[in-house]
């Protein structure tokens, strides 16, 4: 009858370490399956609102379809989303960027400033010549 008792107390230290462990078990599994992909997630969103630019298409938390026209400031963007209707939205709920634009390089921002200017002269010289030619016909 003594014995027992004494069987007990000794079986007490090691079923405290059987009880916990499973806890343990649980809490590592979650961790592994969802707060480590969750916080993974939340990093890649958090990356691609910071590389928001105009002209990417967008996909607003509410639906909404749009082009972002302007970047007001790092909470803000302005979002085209129909011709002469522009909405200014959080940047946090953007979901997600359906095309991303090309970032302009150094070399083709240069060659478009030529041909920009070399097309001017060009659309010049043929405003002067339709003149002309209206002239010499009337």
């Amino acid at each position: 009858m003594f014995i027992e008792p004494v069987f007990a107390q000794a079986a007490g230290g090691a079923s405290m370490l059987t009880n916990i462990l499973p806890l343990v078990l649980i809490f590592v599994v979650f961790y592994f399956l969802l707060i480590r992909p969750q916080q993974k997630k939340v990093k890649q969103h958090k990356a691609m609102i910071e590389a928001l630019r105009r002209g990417d298409r967008v996909i607003t938390s509410g639906g909404l379809i749009g082009t972002v026209s302007k970047v007001i400031d790092e909470g803000e963007v302005e979002v085209t989303v129909a011709p002469e209707v522009k909405v200014r939205i959080i940047r946090s709920m953007i979901q997600d960027v359906r095309s991303k634009t090309e970032p302009v390089s150094d070399q083709s921002a240069a060659n478009k400033a030529k041909n920009g200017k070399k097309g001017s002269k060009n659309k010049e010289t043929e405003a002067a010549n339709d003149s002309d030619s209206a002239d010499s016909k009337s």
